[in-house]
């Protein structure tokens, strides 16, 4: 019935219940339309806007005193905006991301330009290697997309890539901009402009908000004629001394605090914060 299926379409899962974000990510329409956003250098949407990335890359390379000598592993890298611009301050970096067609645009873009950037298409839950890396960066707030379980593989991945002196640079999203959040639901015909299909659907939405984990749910339930799917967006938002306890259960301890990736003093009121961080 009808009402069954609105029921279900409305029910509250546990925070980080499921896990879709390969599917967003690799789903033939809706890894174009990221893709789309990710090359938009106006608007913040996948990747951030064209000036604030060339700003960051700035402030990477002098904080971090990148140089030829220097190895950068950039991890949910999509079409290389980072990769490509740190390359051509004579960086090493290799990018990894699990959107082949992200992946794809990045090695063409490097090609043209003749950037040697070793580019890897895999989920970087599941990115091995024996190189060691003077930086590692997750931009994008990519790690409040993860779950507990996850981020602390994910830490732990990091922690044995580094070199004895190297360096995490992560933004995430705070507790301002949790609070900035509220619950909502509702539905739109062919909602986010088609984003989900090419054809005609009906798109259903809930913003599920978890006081007690600082966690929100963006969930959309996409209802075509032949098929009905859910697409599960968690976000987890930190307090600073949250993720410094995070990166210390991981051996790693926190030692600088930003407003953002472009080194912008901290600020307890903004929606979001960066961290740097090295093993203990």
């Amino acid at each position: 019935m009808l009402f069954n299926e609105l029921e279900t379409i409305n029910l509250r899962p546990k925070p980080f219940e499921f896990y879709t974000a390969v599917d967003l990510w690799t789903d033939e329409h809706t890894s174009r339309q990221m893709l789309s956003f990710h090359l938009n250098g106006s608007i913040d949407v996948s990747s951030r806007n064209a000036e604030f990335i060339r700003q960051s890359v700035d402030w990477i390379v002098s904080r971090f005193g990148l140089s030829a000598d220097s190895s950068v592993a950039d991890f949910g890298c999509g079409p290389g905006l980072y990769a490509a611009q740190l390359a051509g301050r004579q960086a090493k970096v290799t990018g990894i991301d699990f959107s082949r067609r992200s992946i794809e645009h990045a090695i063409a873009v490097a090609g043209k330009n003749g950037l040697p950037i070793n580019y890897v298409h895999c989920n970087y839950l599941e990115f091995e290697t024996e190189e060691k890396f003077d930086l590692i960066l997750m931009i994008m707030c990519d790690f409040c997309a993860l779950s507990p379980a996850q981020r602390e593989t994910m830490l732990g991945k990091f922690s044995s890539m580094l070199k004895p002196e190297g360096r995490i640079l992560l933004d995430v999203y705070s507790l301002t901009g949790f609070a900035q959040r509220q619950e909502a639901a509702g539905y739109e015909l062919n909602q986010m402009n088609g984003f989900w299909s090419p054809g005609r659907y009906y798109g259903f939405f809930n913003t599920f908000k978890y006081e007690e984990e600082k966690v929100v749910l963006d969930q959309y339930t996409i209802v075509e004629l032949d098929r009905t799917r859910t697409v599960y967006n968690w976000l987890q938002y930190f307090s600073p001394e949250a993720l410094r306890e995070e990166f210390s259960s991981s051996g790693m301890k926190v030692t600088e605090i930003y407003s953002d990736v472009a080194g912008k003093p901290f600020d307890s009121e903004s929606a979001e914060f960066a961290v740097v961080a090295e093993r203990l």
